[in-house]
């Protein structure tokens, strides 16, 4: 049985690689700032998957490969 912890991570990468690709946005032209919103949907994605992924490797790194720390 996987751990909550290893169970809470997946759920975090779930969720950032669904929201990877902004579907919902590839009909909108809105330009924020002169760059298509999309850019800056990229831009906010790129930030907040870093942000998990230095958490991750800070607190749980080795969940998946069953090292013990």
């Amino acid at each position: 049985m996987p751990s909550r912890s290893a169970l809470g991570w997946g759920i975090v990468f779930v969720v950032l690689v669904a929201l990877a690709v902004p579907w919902f946005l590839w009909d909108d032209a809105t330009m924020v700032a002169g760059l298509p919103v999309w850019v800056w949907w990229h831009v906010g994605w790129m930030v907040v998957t870093a942000g998990a992924f230095a958490a991750f490797a800070r607190r749980d790194w080795g969940t998946f490969a069953g090292v013990a720390r």
